[in-house]
C-alpha cells in the first residue's frame, strides 16, 4: 500500500534507525532532468509521520547544492552528540564527494557542508558508511578507485589495492559486510565482485559469472551470514539475482529468476534475512524470499522504472522507490486496501464540483474495486514474530518459548515450549491440605482443638471452640459452659449463699423451740386434768389430735380490704381477689390466688406484676415467664449479647433457635460497629447459618488475601461437617454467597496447581452453573490423574443446530435428550438460591466477550435435508464449549486418551518466588493489557419500557397502578433510599442522569410486582439485593445479581436488571 509520495526527479535516503522523527533526504539526480532542464541541485530533508493520513511528506529543510547526485546516504556519525542528527555524504560528478551536518540545514543557522572533496577521476557512483565505525565512508567512482574517508581526519583517504593491479573499471556498488566491520566489497558492470580486507589492504576473493552476460548493476551482503551476498543484473538477457557464498565461490548458490528484464536496484532487509527487494526495467517491484526463491510481495506494476528501491532502517515495514517518472513514492508491504486513500481523493474532487449540496456517491466498477486489494507478505515477516512469550494458564502453569540459546544458521529449529508449575502460596497451600486430610479422615475435634490453641486472637480461639462444640452431643448446654453459664456452678453458689443464710439465721431459733416446749407442757397438763377413768377412748383421741390452749383464727367480715377479699375467696370470686390484691401491692397473696384460679388468670397476673414492679431483673423475668425470645433478641442491650445468646440457648425450641441466633447476628451487625460485627459469627455457628457467616465474614475483609481465604474455608468446612451430621448429607444446600466463595477458594487452589485439592471442596450437588463449569474445568485439568473416574456433567446447555424449524420431529438427533429439560423444582432455602430457567441457557458467572446476542443466533441453525454436519477436527486436550456443542454424538469426556508420560519422568520443582533473571531463551517482553469494564445496559426496545408519547395517549384507567404489595414495600424503600443517596453524593452530570434514568426504569420492576409476574426465584434474588443494599455490601449484591440474571429469562428481566446492575456499580463507586 502507498502509504507517502513526493514530486521529485532525485535520489534519495533514509535517516539512521536511532534517528527520530523519521527523516528522508532527497538529493537532485544526475541521470534526471526536468521540464526545465535546469542543472541547479537541490538537496532537501522532508518528516515521514505516518499518523497523517495524507501522502504528503512534512518540508523540514532545503540547501542548494553545487552539482546534482549520482548517491545520497545518510550516516549516524555523530549522532551519539547532544543535538545531532548525522551526516549526509552526496556522490556528484567531475568526483565531487560532498558531507552535510543534517543538524545545520535543519536549523538553517550555521553552515551545513562539513567537506568538499574532488579526489576522484569520475562520478561517484558509490558511497557506503561503515555500520560498526561510523566514521568510515567508502566511495568509489570510475577507473576502480576506492578511498576509505575517516570522518576525523578528511585530508588523505585510504586508497584500496592500486590501480596497476587491476584495470580500469567503473564502480557500480560498494557495500560493508554486516558481520565484520574490515570486509569492503565492490560490484563492477563487467560482472565481478571484489571482496577486499582492509587489514592488508588488498583483495582475499574475486567473484565472477563464467557466463560473461553478467552485467552488475546492485551488490548488498547477508545480514546475518558473513559469507554471503547477492549480484543483481542489469543485463536483459540475464535478469537475475545471484547469491553467493565465498566458502564456494566458484557457481553461484542460488539463482533467482523473478524478474523479465534487468534489475535496476536491490535492498536486502535488515530485520528479516528472508526478505530481498528488487526492482527492475519491467517496471516491478518484488520482495524476494531468498530461501524459497519465491515472491512473496508484489506491487502493482508502475508506469515507470523505479532505478532504486530502499527498506526503511527504522519501520522495517517499509520501503521507498525513486522512479524515473520523477516520484518517490513510500509503500508499506503489510498489504491493505487502497479504498481509503480513493474515497478521500474522491472526497477532495467532490467538494470542488459540489454547490452546497453532496453529490451522489460513487459507484466503484466489482473489477476496480478488487483490483485495488493489495495482499500482504504471503509469510509473517521475522520482525513481527515474537522471540519469546510468556502466559499463565489455568491449574497455575507458566507456559513459556523463547530463542535457542545458539544462534547458527537461519534453519528451521524446534521451538521449546516450557510449562512451568508456579507456586507463590506456600503456607496456604499447606493450611488447605491439612483442612482436606481432617474432612477426608473425619478427625475434626481434634482439628479445631489445635486451631483453638493455635489462635492469638480471643475471639478467633472462642470461634473456634464453638465450632468443636457443633461436632459433639449436647451442643447446647456446651454453649452455655462456653458463655459462662453452668448448671453446676450455679448450684454451688446457691448452696454456698443458702449456707450463709441459714448462719446468720441461727439467732431465733431458740424461741421456736421455746415455743414447741411450751405447747409441750401445756398438752401434758391439759392431759392431767382429764385422768379419770370416766373419760372415752375417744374424747382422749380429740384432745391429743387439736391443742386445746391454740388461739382461734377469724375470718375478717369488714368492709376494709381484708373482708372484700374474704367475702371474694367466700364465693369464688378469684378474680376479683386478685385484682385487690395487685392494687394494694400485695404480689404474693396475687400469685398464690392466680395459681389457684387456672393458667389463664396465672399469666394475667404476671404480666400484671411484670408491667408493675419494675427492677434491674424485671425485663429478664418477664422473658423468661412469658418466652417471648424475639423481644429479647430485638430489644436487649447488645452489650448483654452474650447473655441473650444464653437466653436462647436454654429456653428457645429447636425450631425456632436457628432465626433467633440470626436475627441476634444480623442486629450485631447492623448496629453494633466492627467488633460486635466479628462476634456476630459466634451467633451463626450455633444457628448453622453457614451462608450468613460467610457475609459476615466478607464485611469484615473487604481486602480478599489467599490466607483470609483459607481462615474462612477452615470455618465453613468444619460447620458443613456438624450440619452434615444433624440433618444428613443431602440437608445442607449452600447459599450464593457461600458458592461465590467456595468458587473463589478452589480457583485460587487451581491456581497454585492443587487441581486435586480444588475440586475436593466443590459441592458434588451443588447445581449453581460457576460451581458446575469449574468441576467440568478441573476435572479435565488433571489430565491422566483422573483415568477411570466417571466425568462430571456437561455443564452447558447441548443446542440442536439446524436451518429447519424446530418441531417434534426435528428437535432431537439421533435418539438423544431435548437440548433444555424443565428442572424438577426444589424446596428453596433459606437464604436465596438462584434456579435456573429451562428457556435460558446456563451461563458462567463471569460472561466471555463471545457470549451474547451471537449465541441465540447461532442456536437456531440447522442442516437442512439428511446431510449431516461434519465434526471439526479438535486437537488433544480441547473440548467442546458453548459455541461448538452442536457437533453430533461427542465421545466420552471422561475416556479421553493422553500420552503417557516416561517412567524416568520427573516434574520439575514449582516456581516459589519471582524469577529476577531469566535465561537467554525465556528473555521477553511481557505484554500487558488494561482491564475493560463498563455497565451493560438494556436496549432501547426491552420490553416492559413505555415511551412517554405512549403514555400520554394511555387511557387514565390504564395509567392507574396497582398499589405494591406490603411484602415488596422494602425492596422499594431500599432501592429508592439507595438512589437518593447516590443522588446527594455524584458530582458529575452524566452520573446523575444515569440516576434519574434508574428511578424511571425502576417503575418497571415495581409495576411487575404489583401484577405478579415475575418468577419466585428472581423475586427472591431480588430481596436478597435489596439486603445487600441495606447492608452496604454491593460487591456481594452485584454477585447475587449476576446469578439472578444468568439464570431467568430475557424477556423477563430486561427492562430493570440492567439499570439495577448500574446503580449497584456506581453506589460501589461513589461508597455511599
Amino acid at each position: 500500500m502507498k502509504l507517502k509520495e513526493l514530486e521529485r526527479p532525485a535520489v534519495q535516503a533514509w535517516s539512521p534507525a536511532s534517528q527520530y522523527p523519521l527523516y528522508l533526504a532527497t538529493g537532485t539526480s544526475a541521470q534526471q532532468l526536468d521540464s526545465s532542464f535546469s542543472t541547479n541541485g537541490t538537496l532537501e530533508i522532508f518528516e515521514v509521520d505516518f499518523r497523517d493520513p495524507s501522502l504528503d511528506l512534512k518540508h523540514k529543510g532545503v540547501l542548494s547544492a553545487s552539482s546534482r547526485f549520482h548517491k545520497l546516504i545518510w550516516g549516524s556519525f555523530g549522532s551519539g552528540l547532544l543535538e545531532s542528527s548525522g551526516v549526509i555524504a552526496g556522490g556528484g560528478d567531475n568526483g565531487m564527494l560532498i558531507l552535510y551536518n543534517v543538524t545545520h540545514i535543519l536549523s538553517s543557522g550555521k553552515e551545513p557542508v562539513i567537506a568538499q572533496k574532488q579526489k576522484h577521476s569520475g562520478a561517484v557512483r558509490a558511497l557506503d558508511f561503515n555500520p560498526f565505525q561510523g566514521n568510515l565512508l567508502a566511495s568509489g567512482a570510475s577507473d576502480s578507485e576506492v578511498f576509505i574517508w575517516d570522518l576525523n581526519n578528511l585530508n588523505v583517504p585510504m586508497t584500496l589495492g592500486s590501480k596497476s593491479q587491476q584495470p580500469p573499471e567503473d564502480i557500480k556498488a560498494l557495500s560493508w559486510n554486516r558481520q565484520a566491520q574490515h570486509i569492503l566489497s565492490s560490484a563492477h558492470p563487467s560482472g565481478k565482485a571484489v571482496v577486499w580486507d582492509l587489514r592488508k589492504n588488498e583483495p582475499i576473493i574475486k567473484v565472477s559469472d563464467h557466463s560473461n552476460r553478467m552485467h552488475c548493476s546492485g551488490l548488498a551482503w547477508h545480514p546475518d551470514i558473513a559469507t554471503q551476498l547477492v549480484l543483481c543484473s542489469e543485463d536483459d538477457r540475464l535478469p537475475v539475482i545471484q547469491l553467493w557464498d565465498l566458502r564456494f565461490a566458484s557457481s553461484p548458490l542460488k539463482v533467482l529468476e523473478n524478474h523479465s528484464r534487468g534489475i535496476l536496484s536491490v535492498s536486502w532487509s535488515q530485520a528479516d534475512a528472508e526478505l530481498l527487494l528488487t526492482s527492475a526495467k519491467d517496471s516491478q517491484i518484488l520482495c524476494s524470499n531468498v530461501e524459497s526463491s519465491e515472491v512473496v510481495y508484489k506491487l502493482p506494476t508502475q508506469s515507470s522504472w523505479c532505478f532504486e528501491v530502499q527498506w526503511c532502517p527504522r519501520d522495517p515495514s517499509v520501503f521507498s522507490a525513486a522512479s524515473f517518472d520523477g516520484w518517490i513514492s513510500l509503500y508499506s508491504v503489510m498489504g491493505r486496501s487502497w479504498e481509503v486513500q480513493h474515497m478521500r481523493l474522491a472526497d477532495k474532487i467532490s467538494s470542488s464540483f459540489s454547490k452546497g449540496q453532496p453529490l451522489p456517491p460513487l459507484q466503484v466498477p466489482e473489477q476496480v474495486a478488487q483490483a485495488s486489494l493489495i495482499p500482504p507478505l504471503k509469510k509473517p515477516p521475522k520482525w513481527i514474530r515474537r522471540p519469546t512469550g510468556v502466559s499463565f494458564a489455568f491449574g497455575g502453569k507458566l507456559v513459556t518459548f523463547g530463542l535457542p540459546s545458539t544462534r547458527l544458521v537461519p534453519q528451521p529449529c524446534p521451538r521449546l515450549v516450557f510449562i512451568s508449575q508456579v507456586t507463590t502460596e506456600s503456607e496456604f497451600l499447606m493450611r488447605s491440605t491439612e483442612l482436606r486430610e481432617a474432612l477426608e479422615s473425619g478427625n475434626l475435634l481434634n482439628y479445631c482443638q489445635n486451631k483453638s490453641q493455635q489462635a492469638l486472637l480471643q475471639s478467633e480461639k472462642m470461634l473456634w471452640q464453638f465450632l468443636k462444640v457443633t461436632l459433639e452431643q449436647d451442643s447446647r448446654m456446651k454453649f452455655l459452659k462456653l458463655l459462662g453459664y453452668s448448671k453446676d456452678e450455679l448450684q454451688k453458689k446457691v448452696a454456698t449463699w443458702l449456707k450463709s443464710d441459714m448462719g446468720l439465721g441461727e439467732g431465733p431459733q431458740p424461741k421456736g423451740n421455746d415455743l414447741n416446749s411450751d405447747r409441750q407442757q401445756a398438752f401434758c397438763s391439759q392431759a392431767s386434768k382429764h385422768t379419770t377413768k370416766e373419760a372415752s377412748a375417744s374424747s382422749a383421741f380429740f384432745d391429743e389430735l387439736v391443742p386445746q390452749n391454740m388461739t382461734p383464727w377469724e375470718i375478717p367480715i369488714t368492709e376494709d380490704v381484708d373482708g372484700l377479699l374474704s367475702q371474694a375467696l367466700l364465693l369464688g370470686e378469684l378474680g376479683p381477689a386478685v385484682k385487690l390484691c395487685l392494687k394494694e401491692e400485695r404480689f404474693a397473696d396475687a400469685i398464690i390466688l392466680a395459681q389457684a384460679g387456672g393458667a389463664d388468670l396465672l399469666k394475667q397476673t404476671q404480666e400484671c406484676y411484670l408491667a408493675k414492679k419494675k427492677t434491674k431483673i424485671s425485663s429478664l423475668l418477664a422473658c423468661v415467664v412469658q418466652k417471648n425470645w424475639k423481644d429479647v433478641v430485638c430489644t436487649c442491650s447488645l452489650k448483654n449479647w452474650r447473655e441473650a445468646l444464653a437466653l436462647l440457648l436454654t429456653y428457645s425450641s429447636t425450631e425456632k433457635f436457628p432465626e433467633l441466633c440470626d436475627m441476634l447476628g444480623t442486629r450485631m451487625e447492623q448496629e453494633g460497629g466492627r467488633a460486635l460485627t466479628s462476634e456476630a459469627r459466634l451467633c451463626y455457628v450455633c444457628s448453622g447459618s453457614v451462608e450468613r457467616l460467610v457475609e459476615c465474614w466478607a464485611k469484615c475483609h473487604q481486602a480478599l488475601s489467599p490466607m483470609a481465604l483459607q481462615d474462612l474455608m477452615e470455618k465453613v468446612m468444619v460447620l458443613n461437617r456438624s450440619l452434615e451430621l444433624l440433618q444428613g448429607p443431602h440437608g445442607v444446600s449452600p447459599g450464593p454467597a457461600t458458592t461465590y466463595r467456595v468458587t473463589q477458594y478452589a480457583n485460587l487452589l487451581a491456581a497454585q496447581g492443587s487441581l486435586a485439592t480444588a475440586m475436593s471442596f466443590l459441592p458434588s450437588d451443588c447445581a449453581q452453573p460457576p460451581v458446575q463449569q469449574l468441576r467440568d474445568r478441573l476435572f479435565h485439568a488433571q489430565g491422566s490423574a483422573v483415568l477411570g473416574q466417571q466425568s462430571p456433567p456437561f455443564p452447558y446447555p447441548r443446542i440442536v443446530v439446524g436451518a429447519i424449524p424446530h418441531s417434534k420431529e426435528t428437535s432431537y438427533r439421533l435418539g438423544s435428550q431435548p437440548s433444555h429439560q424443565v428442572p424438577t423444582p426444589s424446596p428453596r432455602p433459606r437464604v436465596f438460591t438462584p434456579q435456573s430457567s429451562p428457556a435460558m441457557p446456563l451461563a458462567p458467572s463471569h460472561p466471555s466477550p463471545y457470549q451474547g446476542p451471537r449465541m441465540q443466533n447461532i442456536s437456531d441453525y440447522r442442516a437442512s435435508g439428511s446431510q449431516a454436519i461434519q465434526p471439526l477436527p479438535l486437537g488433544p486436550g480441547v473440548r467442546p464449549g458453548p459455541q461448538d456443542s452442536w457437533k453430533e454424538a461427542p465421545a466420552p469426556r471422561g475416556n479421553l486418551q493422553r500420552n503417557k508420560l516416561p517412567e524416568t519422568f520427573m516434574p520439575p520443582a514449582p516456581i516459589t518466588a519471582p524469577v529476577m533473571s531469566l535465561s537467554p531463551e525465556l528473555q521477553g517482553i511481557l505484554p500487558s493489557q488494561p482491564p475493560v469494564s463498563g455497565v451493560s445496559h438494556a436496549p432501547p426496545g426491552a420490553p416492559g419500557e413505555l415511551s412517554l408519547q405512549q403514555l400520554q395517549h394511555l387511557p387514565p384507567e390504564k395509567m392507574e397502578r396497582k398499589e405494591l404489595p406490603p411484602e415488596h414495600q422494602s425492596l422499594k424503600s431500599s432501592f429508592e433510599a439507595l438512589l437518593q443517596r447516590c443522588s446527594l453524593s455524584a458530582t458529575d452530570l452524566k452520573t446523575k442522569r444515569k440516576l434519574e434514568e434508574a428511578a424511571q426504569r425502576l417503575e418497571c420492576l415495581y409495576e411487575k410486582l404489583c401484577e405478579g409476574t415475575l418468577s419466585p426465584h428472581v423475586v427472591a434474588g431480588l430481596h436478597e439485593v435489596a439486603r445487600c443494599v441495606d447492608a452496604g455490601s454491593f460487591e456481594q449484591g452485584l454477585a447475587v445479581h449476576a446469578q439472578v440474571a444468568g439464570c431467568s429469562s430475557f424477556s423477563e428481566v430486561s427492562s430493570f436488571m440492567p439499570i439495577l446492575k448500574a446503580v449497584l456499580i456506581i453506589a460501589h463507586k461513589l461508597l455511599v
